[in-house]
C-alpha cells in the first residue's frame, strides 16, 4: 500500500482523469478486459487445512498470456490438492494447475497452456496497484453469482480497510490492509479483477458482507512482487520451472493497525507520537500494534497483545506494506524491533521464520481422516503451536471414536504424538481390529485433553495409508504408501483375508448332528454369539443426494455431527455351546454375583433378562454407505443375516473377546407362542445410557397394528407388510428394547422405526417411533440356522454356518377394512368368510404395489384384493408369510401361489410367483469417479420402476470434491450407458470403465428415479479418484477391496 501523500495525489489526477471519462471509454475498455477474465471451475478432492472437499465456480483473470498465469484468489487456488478448469468467455475450456498460492494472504496463480486457446483473442490484464485512490470509480467483471460474466459498477471509499474476518476456523486474511466499495458482489466472482477506466487491474476481489453491498478488495502491491519474481525464475529457467520459491517471512504474529488516539490509550509516550508523525509520510492515521502471537513462534514471550511497534531496524514502520517487506527480506536473518509495551520502550530481537516451512504441503489418508501439520492459518485460529497434528477431515475410523474435525492428536496407544512422523510411526506398530486410546483436544475445550478406543479398520473398507505430497512442477499431490509393507497394520490385513475356508479347524454346520444343535429357547440358557439388531436408520446424518431435491442437499448441509445410533438388544446365544447338550456356566461364582448386585426393587423379568442385554453400537463408513442408508452408524461388521423384509437383523460377536466377563453373560429365552393379545400385561425392558436396567409394566393396546411407512425423499429401507405391537405406556421415542412375560421370556422386541413427516408444503422431517415386533419372526430365522438348513454359508467366528433363505410374495400390501371392501363390490360371501377366518381384523388386504423385478409384477395390480391362497382365506401378513414357507417345505414346488383375488367387480384366479431373497443385503459397490454404485436395492424397486434398457448400475451416492460432483452425476439414478456402450449390469459396467483413461471426457447416459432420461459428460480422475470395487466374501466374513483402474503412482 502506497503512503498517504501519494494515495492523495494519486487521488487528483484520478479525479481529473474521472471527469473526462465517457461510456466509450468504459465500453473499450471493457472490451479488452471480458476476453482476458475466466470462469474457474474448482474441485477440492481432499478436505485440507481451512478448505473441505467440495466443488465450486469462481472468477481469474490471466496477468501474464505468454506464460500462461492466471490470477485468482488464495481460497480459490487451495492450500491442498485442487483439479480446476478454466473458461473463456468463447467457452473454450482448458485445464489449469496451481503455480503458487500464498501462505496469508488471498491470492493465488495458475498455469496453463497458452497455446490450447486455438480460437480466442485476448491480452493480458495489467496490474496498477498505484492508480487505487479514494473516489475512484471501478468496474467487477467476473463470474457474479454463476452468471459467466458479469459487470458491476462501484466507487472505491476506502483503502484501509482492516481485512474481512470471514470465519474462527477457517481462512481469514491478515497483516495487510483491504479496499472497500458498494458494489454488491456475490459468490463466484471471487478472483474478479477489480479494473479502472483504462482497463488495468487496480485491486483483487476477495469478499463481500452478506448484510450489505459492501465488497472488499486485496491490494496488488505483494501480487506483483510475485508475479515478478515467478517470471524471472520463468526466465531463468528458459521455461516454466520445476517450482517457484517466493521468500515470505514471519514472526508468527498478527498486527492491526490503531488510530492515534487509541495508541495513546494503549501507553505510546507523547514525544514517540510526535516522532512517528513527523518521519511518516503526511496524513498518516496510525500505527500498527501486536493483536495475537503463535504459541512458541519467534514472536512468543517476547511480543505481547497491546506492544506497539516503532521501529524495525532503526526504521519506523507503520504501515503493512513495509512490514512485509521487511520481513520478506530477512528471512533466516535476526531483525530488531523497538516496540513501546504500557509506556515503556523496549527492543527485541527475533528471528524471521520462513513462512512457507509452516505451511503444510504433505497429508495423510487413513480410513478416510486427512491429517496433517497444523498451518499457520489454523495455529493462528486456535492458539496452538504450528506443526502439531491437525484432523482436517476425521473419516471412519476417527468419527467412530468421536473425533472430530479440527482435533489435534496428542496421544495415540500411549506414545507421545509430536508431529505427523510420530503417528506415522505409532500406525505401523497397530494390527488392524486393535483397539487404542487416543487423546486429543480441541480448542473449544483447549484445556482438557479427551481419551476415547479408536478401533483400527479391520477390513478393507479404505486403502492403506497414503502419504500426499504436493508437486508444485506438476500441480498435483502425488501419494505413496505412508506404512512400510512388512508392518503389523498391513500384515494383519494380508493375513485376515486369506482365511482357510477349507482348513479342519473351521467346520461347516452341515457336519454335526442338526440334534445337536437344538434350538432351547424355552429351557437353558445359550451362551452369546448371535444378538438381534434392529435396522433403525432414523438419525440423518447425511442423505442421498440428488441434483433435483434441494431438500436432501440442504439438510445434509444442516447436520453435520456424526451420532452414534444406540439400542438395547438381547442376547440368544452361541451356537456352539448347545453341542451335545453341554452348556458353559461360571465356575467361580461370578454369575450369582451378579445376581446378588441386581437391586431388589427391581421386578422379576428386569433380574431374569438383564444378564441377556446389550448396549451396542454400529456404524458404516461413510464410503460404502449402501441400501439409501443416511446414517453413518448403521450396520456393525458382525451383521450376519438382514432380513430383507422384517426390522430385525442378526449380529455375531466374539464371546472370547468379553474375557472374564463372558461368564456372566446370560441367553435370552424366547416365547413366540402364544401370541400377544389386547389386554395382556408385559414388561418392557433395557439399557439406560448408563447401562443401568431399567422396566415398566405395560398393557398391550394392539397387538396387530399393520405398520404403514411412506417412500422417503431418498429411497431407504421401511418396513412394509408387517404387524407391530402396540403398549399403553413406553420410555418415549428413542427408548428400545424388549417385551417380556412375568418369567422374563421374551415375547417381542421393542425396536425403533423410521418415517418422514411432511410439514407446510414440501419440507419434511425425519421421525423415529418404537413399535414392538412379535419374537416368533426372529424365531423362525434362528430356528433354520440351528437346524442347518439349506442355504449360503456364511464364518461366525471361525465356523461355517449356513443362513436361511426368505421366500417372499414381492408386493407392498396394506390392510382395508370389510365395510369398507364391502363398498368396492366385494360379495357378502367372501366377507363372511374373511370375517369367521379372523374375527379380531375383520380385514382385507390389497395390493399397494409390485416390487419391480420381481415374479408378481405384471400379474398383480394396484388394488387388488387378496381373497384366499390354495383356497384358504388370507386375512393378514403373517398368513401369506406361512404360504410361501409351505411352498419351501413341499417336495417338487414349482414356487408359485394359486390366489384368489378381487378385482374391479370380478373374482379371478392368479399362479403367482414368488421370489427368493438371502439375508445379505447388498454385498457388491463399485467406486467410479466418486460415485458409488450398486444393484438397485429393494427399497428402490418398491418404487415400481427400473429403467428397460438396464438397471444394474444404480447411483446410490457419490462424494464431496468427486468429478461427478463437478459434472453433476448426482444419486439416485442409472447408469445406462458409458460412450454409448450399454452398461444394464455392474459386471459389464465395470468391464466398460477399465478402457477409460485418466482425464477422459466420458459421455453418460442416465435415467433419474422419476424416469427422466439424461446425458451428461464427466472428466475421469484417477488421479484423485481411482476407480475400485468392494465385495463382501461369506466364505471369509471380510471385505475385499480390488482396484479396477488406476494411475500407477495412486492406489485405490
Amino acid at each position: 500500500m502506497e503512503s498517504p501523500a501519494k494515495e492523495d495525489a494519486g487521488g487528483e489526477l484520478a479525479m481529473e482523469i474521472e471527469s473526462s471519462v465517457t461510456a466509450e471509454d468504459w465500453r473499450r475498455a471493457l472490451s479488452r478486459v471480458v476476453p482476458a477474465v475466466v470462469v474457474l471451475r474448482t474441485t477440492a478432492p481432499r478436505a485440507f487445512d481451512t478448505e473441505v472437499a467440495g466443488a465450486s465456480y469462481a472468477t481469474g483473470f490471466v496477468v501474464d498470456k505468454s506464460r500462461g498465469i492466471i490470477l485468482t484468489n488464495r481460497h480459490v487456488v487451495k492450500p491442498g490438492p485442487v483439479v480446476a478448469e478454466a473458461m473463456f468467455v468463447n467457452r473454450e475450456e482448458i485445464p489449469v494447475y496451481p503455480v503458487y498460492r500464498d501462505p496469508v494472504h488471498d491470492f493465488g496463480f495458475f498455469r496453463y497452456d497458452p497455446g490450447a486457446i486455438k480460437f480466442l483473442k485476448y491480452d493480458e490484464i495489467l496490474l496498477a496497484p498505484e492508480a487505487a485512490s479514494v473516489g475512484l470509480e471501478i468496474r467487477v467483471v467476473g463470474n457474479d453469482s454463476g452468471e459467466k460474466v458479469s459487470i458491476l459498477a462501484g466507487t472505491l471509499a476506502r483503502l484501509d480497510r482492516e481485512a474481512p474476518y470471514y470465519k474462527k476456523d477457517g481462512y481469514n486474511d491478515f497483516n495487510t490492509f483491504y479496499m472497500q466499495a458498494a458494489s454488491g458482489t456475490k459468490g463466484g466472482s471471487s478472483g474478479s479483477p477489480v479494473v479502472d477506466c483504462q482497463g488495468r487491474a487496480v485491486a483483487l476481489n476477495a469478499g463481500s458482507k452478506s448484510s450489505s453491498a459492501s465488497a472488499f478488495f486485496l491490494p496488488l502491491e505483494r501480487v506483483v512482487r510475485a508475479l515478478n519474481l515467478i517470471r524471472d525464475s520463468w526466465d531463468g529457467f528458459g521455461t516454466k520451472p520445476e517450482s517457484v520459491y517466493i521468500p515470505r517471512g514471519t514472526l508468527q504474529a498478527t498486527f492491526q493497525h490503531k488510530g492515534f488516539e487509541e495508541t495513546r490509550r494503549l501507553g505510546l509516550r507523547n514525544e514517540t507520537e510526535q516522532m512517528v508523525r513527523v518521519v511518516s509520510p503526511a496524513g498518516e492515521t496510525g500505527m500498527l500494534v501486536v493483536d495475537s502471537v503463535v504459541p512458541e513462534g519467534p514472536a512468543h514471550k517476547h511480543l505481547e497483545p497491546g506492544d506497539v511497534l516503532i521501529r524495525i531496524n532503526e526504521e519506523v514502520v507503520t504501515q503493512f506494506l513495509r512490514l512485509e517487506t521487511l520481513l520478506d527480506d530477512s528471512v533466516g536473518r535476526e531483525i530488531d524491533l523497538e516496540i513501546e509495551r504500557g509506556g515503556v520502550p523496549l527492543t527485541v530481537k527475533l528471528q524471521v521464520k520462513d513462512l512457507h516451512s509452516i505451511t503444510p504441503n504433505h497429508f495423510l489418508e487413513v480410513s478416510g481422516a486427512v491429517i496433517h501439520p497444523l498451518s499457520y492459518q489454523q495455529a493462528r485460529n486456535f492458539r496452538f503451536k504450528c506443526g502439531l497434528v491437525y484432523v482436517a477431515e476425521a473419516g471412519y475410523m476417527l468419527s467412530r471414536a468421536s473425533v472430530p474435525r479440527h482435533a489435534i492428536i496428542k496421544k495415540l496407544a500411549g506414545e507421545d504424538i509430536a508431529n505427523l512422523d510420530d503417528l506415522i510411526a505409532v500406525l505401523s506398530k497397530l494390527a488392524r481390529g486393535s483397539r487404542v486410546p487416543l487423546e486429543y483436544v480441541r480448542y473449544t475445550d483447549r484445556h482438557r485433553n479427551k481419551s476415547v478406543l479408536v478401533t483400527i479398520d479391520q477390513h478393507e473398507w479404505y486403502a492403506p495409508p497414503q502419504l500426499y505430497t504436493r508437486n508444485d512442477a506438476t500441480g498435483l499431490w502425488t501419494a505413496k504408501p505412508a506404512i512400510p509393507p512388512e508392518s503389523p497394520f498391513l500384515a494383519s490385513a494380508h493375513q485376515a483375508n486369506h482365511v482357510d475356508t477349507n482348513s479342519n479347524s473351521v467346520p461347516s454346520l452341515s457336519e454335526s448332528s442338526p440334534m445337536d444343535l437344538k434350538c432351547q429357547y424355552d429351557s437353558e440358557n445359550l451362551a452369546d454369539g448371535c444378538i438381534k439388531m434392529q435396522t433403525d436408520d432414523e438419525i440423518v446424518v447425511d442423505g442421498s443426494h440428488s441434483s433435483e431435491d434441494s431438500l436432501v442437499e440442504k439438510k445434509r448441509r444442516r447436520v453435520d455431527e456424526e451420532i452414534a445410533t444406540e439400542g438395547t438388544l438381547p442376547s440368544y446365544g452361541d451356537l456352539e455351546d448347545v453341542k451335545g447338550g453341554v452348556l458353559r456356566h461360571s465356575s467361580n461364582g461370578e454369575g450369582s454375583d451378579l445376581a446378588r448386585t441386581i437391586s431388589s426393587n427391581a421386578s422379576l423379568a428386569e433380574q431374569v433378562i438383564e444378564p441377556a442385554l446389550v448396549m451396542f453400537e454400529v456404524h458404516v463408513p461413510p464410503v460404502c454407505m449402501l441400501d439409501g442408508v443416511h446414517s453413518q452408524h448403521f450396520f456393525g461388521t458382525g451383521v450376519v443375516f438382514l432380513h430383507p423384509v422384517h426390522n430385525f437383523a442378526l449380529v455375531a460377536y466374539d464371546p472370547s473377546a468379553l474375557g472374564a466377563g463372558a461368564s456372566v453373560v446370560r441367553a435370552a429365552k424366547l416365547l413366540p407362542e402364544p401370541a400377544l393379545r389386547r389386554g395382556d400385561s408385559v414388561y418392557l425392558v433395557g439399557l439406560s445410557r448408563s447401562l443401568q436396567a431399567t422396566s415398566r409394566k405395560s398393557i398391550i393396546t394392539n397387538p396387530c397394528t399393520a405398520v404403514n411407512i411412506g417412500s422417503a425423499d431418498c429411497p431407504r429401507y421401511r418396513a412394509i407388510n408387517m404387524e407391530v405391537i402396540e403398549l399403553d405406556t413406553d420410555f418415549g421415542s428413542s427408548f428400545s428394547g424388549i417385551l417380556t412375560d412375568e418369567q422374563g421370556r421374551v415375547q417381542a422386541l421393542w425396536a425403533s422405526f423410521s418415517t418422514q413427516l411432511k410439514y407446510g408444503g414440501s419440507s419434511s422431517e425425519d421421525h423415529q417411533f418404537v413399535r414392538g415386533i412379535p419374537i416368533y419372526a426372529i424365531s423362525q430365522v434362528l430356528e433354520k440356522i440351528i437346524s442347518g438348513t439349506q442355504g449360503p454359508f456364511r464364518l461366525i467366528n471361525g465356523m461355517k454356518r449356513p443362513m436361511p433363505f426368505v421366500r417372499l410374495l414381492e408386493v407392498e400390501l396394506y390392510p382395508t377394512l370389510l365395510s369398507k371392501a364391502r363398498s368396492y363390490g366385494l360379495s357378502d360371501n367372501w366377507v363372511q368368510a374373511l370375517a369367521k377366518k379372523d374375527p379380531v381384523r375383520r380385514q382385507v388386504l390389497r395390493v399397494k404395489g409390485c416390487l419391480a423385478g420381481s415374479k408378481a409384477e405384471n400379474l398383480l395390480e394396484q388394488g387388488d384384493m387378496i381373497l384366499a391362497i390354495n383356497k384358504e382365506p388370507i386375512t393378514c401378513f403373517l398368513d401369506i408369510e406361512k404360504a410361501c414357507q409351505e411352498l419351501d417345505q413341499s417336495i417338487g414346488s414349482d414356487g408359485v401361489l394359486n390366489m384368489t383375488i378381487f378385482r374391479q367387480g370380478k373374482e379371478i384366479d392368479l399362479i403367482v410367483g414368488t421370489d427368493v431373497r438371502n439375508g445379505n443385503g447388498t454385498t457388491r459397490m463399485v467406486n467410479w469417479c466418486g460415485c458409488i454404485i450398486q444393484d438397485p436395492h429393494s427399497a428402490v424397486r418398491a418404487l415400481g420402476f427400473l429403467p428397460e434398457e438396464g438397471h444394474g448400475v444404480y447411483v446410490a451416492r457419490w462424494c464431496h470434491g468427486s468429478p461427478v460432483h463437478r459434472y453433476g452425476l448426482y444419486a439416485l439414478q442409472w447408469i445406462i450407458e458409458i460412450n454409448g456402450q450399454p452398461t444394464p449390469d455392474l459386471e459389464t459396467f465395470i468391464q466398460v470403465v477399465k478402457g477409460l483413461e485418466d482425464g477422459e471426457f466420458v459421455r453418460v447416459r442416465t435415467v433419474h428415479l422419476n424416469g427422466k432420461p439424461r446425458v451428461l459428460t464427466l472428466k475421469q480422475d484417477l488421479h484423485y479418484w481411482p476407480t475400485w470395487e468392494l465385495s463382501f466374501e461369506p466364505e471369509t466374513a471380510t471385505w475385499r477391496r480390488r482396484t479396477i483402474k488406476a494411475l500407477q503412482s495412486t492406489t485405490a
